[in-house]
């Protein structure tokens, strides 16, 4: 079955443009309402719920993986209003997108296996989504944004109820400047007595909603956030040292993680490359060596990839860098960062020898 969707998928994938346009066409025709789920400007939304649901149905057989994050998923989803009726219309014009682009290659074989896998993904979203004690999404007011350099802010939100938020974990929130527009952000701290989250946010280029919180955000705004999402987690008990990899602000979720052990006075020895292209990308070092000055068990080491020479700095892609270590063994490896940047260190970790069943990382937050 997986087999039969990465193939067939990489005979579609070129016209992933069009697949999608013919998707949301056959979408908003087989459930109309579900128009209401997506921004006005559809532009900035072409192709990514396409490209999501297939790389799920391409994770089909690895239901470790997979189980745990459509269960989140499915709980997550309940802030849209989404009922079973959308979850069929949304594999019924998937699969009719495809079998129009992929024309003799769209076998019975091939409908088969794509309806049997987004059966299964479907089916587990919507047991997780009836079984939640939790609302759909929760409130939360701005009580603090300052920008930390032209194109960097922190954002501090007071929930109006406590979220049940775990260090290391990310949330999916919507801003007034940009309604309907949900995107991932982890927080960079961990649970804290008054429920307060703190976001790092950069303004990427294109990015709607990270140059709207950077440029336009205010004290007052009131944000829309949904369930907590994510494993990255250190386990304490279990003995084994931590190897924790951060480039620029994907530094958050290990932020918050560090934030947590840093309550406790016996931890795991965690080992913390934190990576840029240059010195400025590394906003929160001097707080991170402050940290560390304090709590013996952490050793925190700066990556830049130019800017040659500056002392106490590793030099080189993080990819680069942590491999020339070797394969880190015995480790719990935490990796967060862009998509590229997660993409090549894991690749290169896995060449260097590290076992895959050793790292972890969020790879739903790339889209």
């Amino acid at each position: 079955m997986v087999d039969l969707i990465r193939d067939t998928w990489r005979q579609a994938e070129p016209y992933t443009p069009e697949i999608s346009q013919f998707f949301y066409g056959m979408l908003f025709t087989l459930a109309p309402a579900t128009r209401d789920f997506f921004p006005i400007n559809m532009e900035v939304q072409r192709g990514r719920l396409v490209r999501a649901l297939v790389h799920i149905l391409q994770l089909v057989d690895r239901p470790d993986d997979l189980a745990p994050y459509l269960r989140q998923l499915g709980r997550d989803h309940r802030k849209f209003g989404v009922i079973p009726n959308h979850y069929e219309a949304v594999g019924t014009a998937l699969l009719a997108a495809l079998k129009r682009h992929l024309g003799p290659a769209w076998t019975q074989p091939v409908e088969l296996a794509w309806a049997e896998a987004y059966t299964i993904i479907a089916r587990s979203m919507q047991e997780a989504a009836a079984s939640s004690e939790h609302p759909a999404c929760w409130t939360a007011t701005v009580a603090e944004h300052r920008r930390l350099s032209w194109d960097l802010a922190l954002v501090r939100i007071e929930p109006e109820v406590h979220i049940p938020f775990e260090a290391g974990q990310y949330l999916s929130i919507e801003v007034p400047q940009r309604p309907r527009l949900w995107r991932y952000l982890s927080p960079a701290n961990g649970p804290r007595p008054d429920g307060s989250l703190e976001f790092h946010v950069r303004a990427i280029e294109g990015g709607w909603v990270s140059r709207a919180i950077v440029s336009h955000t205010q004290s007052g705004d009131v944000w829309r956030i949904g369930p907590p999402m994510g494993r990255l987690a250190v386990d304490r008990e279990n003995g084994r040292d931590v190897l924790m990899i951060a480039g620029g602000t994907g530094l958050a979720p290990l932020r918050s993680i560090l934030d947590e052990l840093g309550q406790w006075g016996d931890n795991p020895r965690v080992t913390l490359f934190y990576g840029g292209a240059t010195r400025d990308d590394l906003y929160d070092l001097e707080q991170l060596r402050t940290l560390a000055s304090t709590n013996p068990w952490l050793t925190v080491r700066p990556v830049v990839e130019r800017a040659e020479g500056l002392p106490g700095f590793d030099h080189g892609t993080l990819a680069d860098v942590v491999t020339r270590h070797g394969a880190w063994p015995g480790h719990d490896v935490l990796v967060s960062g862009s998509p590229s940047m997660i993409r090549a260190t894991v690749s290169r970790m896995l060449v260097a020898g590290t076992a895959l069943d050793q790292i972890r990382y969020d790879p739903f937050t790339l889209d």
